[in-house]
This record gives structure tokens, C-alpha cells and sequence, in this order.
């Protein structure tokens, strides 16, 4: 019996280890997958003001859970503490079980973010995974008692807070980096108009443009074809609008909804994306974050003005973000979905170089002194 414990404990512990790895390569991932959730929930009629509220937390939330699974992975393994972690463990584990059930169930998502975007799991498997976790978390947990460190408490306590340090700095690095695999769409060497295409044969989702109001304390939604007979602006205040998933289809393009409208509201996305040679791309998620970045970009922007190669600002909020910037003809700004521009900048801002519309490199604003002695040696002329 002794042994059967011993083997759960590191199923379990490597397993919680690996996956809070993977996910902490790319917290705002997990991040997106709880507003995810939060929206679903809020939609539904649950809690919807606390839903919101929570959407606004998100990235904390993110960061904390991704530490606590390496830690308590760490400490399942090495044994320390086992009364309190076997408690944590099994709350978190019914937690996810709870998540990837109700994913599963719902149909509302195509994956659950349990291994992030570098080992996408449908639904189905992650239910069926956290399923058997819940098993081998029960059996630990009958045996917790039982179970005692094989080292030292002082050695076990140094082993926890290098985890739980090693955790928070991956997560802060890759953060301000950019993620250390690069598992998405628009990682280097994919070109994007080619991964904004569907696969061929492939049935795509139907969908309905749907509009939230807000009346006398009340959300309500509806559609083009069912507006409000008493519809008026006094009355119903406009919340957002989203597109409702009507029929699922089989498959999705890898970059969706990537579209580029000038300042005049103009679609340029193939005209930009189709360009010959280099381009720059400055992608800026809602307010950037503060730094000495954008000095590091104006003379990036100078100098690949210089050698003829066009920058461009992609931001789903020019109004804030254009005052943090000289008046500087040479950067063109451009209006994008702020959906895109979350897969697109995992680190806020991120600089791309293009040549004919593909990804020859990224950075993350950290690196910007880098890409600008990248981008000085080349030649678009």
C-alpha cells in the first residue's frame, strides 16, 4: 500500500507540476480562458455583476492559481505538510473537475486552458483527466496520515519556496518577454494571411451579433430581429455587443477576426498584410504598459523609416494611446478587434517584423533595444 502512495503521489505531483509549467509559459492564456468562463457564467444569469467584477481580476487570479498547482505539486511529492496539501489538493482538484465538466457539458468551449495553448485538450479529455486525478487525490488523501516527508522539514520548506519563487519569476519574465514557447497562431516563421484562411472542407460557426442593455437594473439581451418594442436610449443602456455561437462548426481558422481599419474606418487588412517586404507592426492591448519602451520604438520607427520600411501602431484604443507618441507621419495607426490583439501581444506592447506578411520575429517591450539592433541592419529598399 505503502508503495501504491508513493507512486500517486508523483503521478499526481508531476502531473500538477508539468501542467502549472506549461500554463505559467503563458499566464494570460489561463487569464483569457477564466474571463472566458466569466462571461459564459454572467450571460447565463449567474452572479452576472460579480462575474464581471471577477473579469477584471482575472490575471491575478491566473497567477496565483499557476503558482499554487507547481507548488502543491512540489510539496505532494516531497511530502511535506500532507494533512493541509491533501485538503488543498483535493478542493482544487474538485475545482477543475468542476470547470472541465461543466465545459464538457455546456459545449460552450472547444478547450479547457488545462495545459495551455501548447497541448490543447478537448473538453472530453480534461473531464475524463481530472477524473482519475479526483481518484488518486481520494486514495491520498484517505492515506494522508500516513504519509511522511523523506527529507528534512528545512530542506522540504527550501524546496517549496524555490518552486513558488521559480513560479512568480517565470511568470513575471515571460510577461514582460514574451512566452518562452511560442505555441500561437502568430508565433515566428507562420505567415498570417495564410493562417487567417479555414482549413479546407471546414464548416465554420454560426453566429448571431447579439446586444446587452441594461434596464432599470436589469441585463437584457436580444437581437437585430427581436429589438425591444419600447427601445429607447433613456431607457436601456448599452452594455456591449458579442457574436452568439448558434451552430458550432467543425473547425476554425488559427487567426480569426484579425481586421485592420484605417483611421477613417477603412478595412486595410489585406492591403497591409499583403505588403512587399518588411513591415513593423507595434501591437498595443487596450493602454500599454509604462517604460522606456516607447523611446526604444520612435528611434526603431526612424530608422526603418529611413531604409523605407512602414511602421504600424495596431491598438484597440488609438484615443489613449496616441498621446503617448510625437506626431510622427512616418507611424501609421491602425484600429483593431481587441480579441486578436490578445493573442497577438502577449506582452504589452509586442513588436513584430514582417516580410510579405510573415512573422520574421517578435519581442516583447523588455526587448526592445534588441529588435532595434535587429531591425538597423536591414535593408527594404
Amino acid at each position: 500500500m505503502k508503495s501504491l502512495i508513493t507512486v500517486l503521489r508523483y503521478i499526481v505531483g508531476l502531473l500538477f507540476i508539468f501542467s502549472g509549467l506549461v500554463k505559467a509559459n503563458d499566464p494570460l492564456g489561463l487569464a483569457y480562458k477564466m474571463q472566458e468562463f466569466f462571461e459564459v457564467w454572467a450571460q447565463s444569469g449567474f452572479l452576472p455583476g460579480l462575474m464581471h467584477a471577477l473579469n477584471g481580476l482575472a490575471l491575478p487570479f491566473s497567477i496565483i492559481m499557476i503558482s499554487f498547482e507547481i507548488v502543491a505539486g512540489v510539496a505532494v511529492i516531497v511530502g511535506w505538510r500532507m494533512r493541509l496539501f491533501s485538503w488543498l489538493l483535493l478542493l482544487l482538484i474538485v475545482f477543475f473537475t468542476f470547470l472541465t465538466g461543466y465545459a464538457y457539458l455546456s459545449g460552450k468551449f472547444r478547450s479547457c486552458g488545462c495545459f495551455g495553448d501548447c497541448i490543447p485538450l478537448t473538453p472530453l479529455a480534461s473531464f475524463v483527466k481530472d477524473i482519475f486525478l479526483t481518484i488518486f487525490i481520494l486514495v491520498i488523501f484517505a492515506c494522508r496520515n500516513s504519509i511522511k516527508p523523506p527529507r528534512s522539514s528545512f530542506l522540504s520548506v527550501c524546496i517549496i519556496v524555490i518552486a513558488a519563487i521559480f513560479s512568480l519569476w517565470l511568470q513575471w519574465h515571460v510577461l514582460r518577454h514574451l512566452p518562452v514557447a511560442d505555441c500561437l497562431p502568430f508565433k515566428k516563421g507562420n505567415n498570417i494571411p495564410e493562417k487567417m484562411k479555414m482549413p479546407p472542407g471546414a464548416i465554420p460557426d454560426s453566429t448571431v451579433i447579439t446586444f446587452v442593455y441594461e434596464k432599470q437594473g436589469q441585463t437584457i439581451e436580444f437581437t437585430a430581429d427581436n429589438f425591444p418594442e419600447d427601445f429607447d436610449d433613456s431607457v436601456y443602456h448599452f452594455v456591449k455587443r458579442y457574436d452568439k455561437l448558434v451552430r458550432k462548426g467543425n473547425a476554425e481558422a488559427p487567426i480569426k477576426d484579425f481586421v485592420l481599419n484605417s483611421l477613417s474606418g477603412a478595412d486595410t487588412t489585406e492591403a497591409l498584410l499583403s505588403a512587399k517586404g518588411y513591415t513593423i507592426l507595434l501591437f498595443i492591448r487596450d493602454k500599454a504598459e509604462e517604460g522606456n519602451w516607447r523611446t526604444s520604438f520612435e528611434q526603431i520607427a526612424d530608422n526603418a523609416a529611413q531604409k523605407h520600411i512602414p511602421s504600424l501602431i495596431i491598438t484597440n484604443n488609438i484615443e489613449d494611446n496616441s498621446a503617448y507618441f510625437k506626431n510622427d507621419p512616418d507611424l501609421t495607426w491602425v484600429r483593431c478587434d481587441v480579441v486578436p490583439i490578445k493573442t497577438a501581444a502577449r506582452a504589452n506592447p509586442t513588436l513584430y517584423l514582417l516580410q510579405n506578411g510573415t512573422i520574421i520575429d517578435k519581442w516583447g517591450y523588455a526587448d526592445f533595444d534588441e529588435a532595434k539592433d535587429s531591425i538597423q541592419g536591414l535593408n527594404n529598399r
